[in-house]
């Protein structure tokens, strides 16, 4: 069986991605996932599976639903991919630039705790407390 005509349960999608049912449904909701119906059941195609790889990705990079459902809906343009990739590109400049200032904050506050234990450390030192046993 080719992978395109490989289908996959709700339960099957959940285990191999590590993610609830509850989360594949959730998605489905936001227009994310598009599984076929047989009955109650849930059909998950090939298709299927690789938006979730790409949603799953774009939720550990911090990118929210909506720009993840902008980036994925480009895909069938009939440009072969490039308006999405073009997309893609400057959504993840905008977050690579995001997550830098982040970190510098993140430094500068450590920097500041650092210099303010030094400090108290000092203090201590000098009340005759030993900070080290802290």
């Amino acid at each position: 069986m080719d992978m395109e005509s490989r289908t996959y349960t709700i339960r099957q999608l959940a285990r191999e991605f590590a993610v609830t049912p509850r989360t594949l449904r959730f998605y489905e909701d936001k227009d994310l996932l598009h599984p076929a119906r047989q009955g109650q059941s849930r059909i998950y195609n090939y298709r299927d599976r690789a938006r979730l790889q790409l949603i799953l990705r774009g939720r550990r990079l911090g990118f929210s639903l909506i720009e993840i459902k902008e980036m994925l809906d480009l895909y069938n343009l009939g440009d072969g991919g490039v308006e999405q990739l073009k997309m893609t590109l400057r959504k993840s400049k905008a977050r690579i630039a995001t997550l830098e200032r982040q970190r510098a904050d993140i430094e500068a506050a450590l920097a500041e705790l650092r210099e303010g234990n030094n400090q108290i450390k000092r203090l201590l030192d000098e009340k005759g407390v030993g900070a080290d046993a802290l």
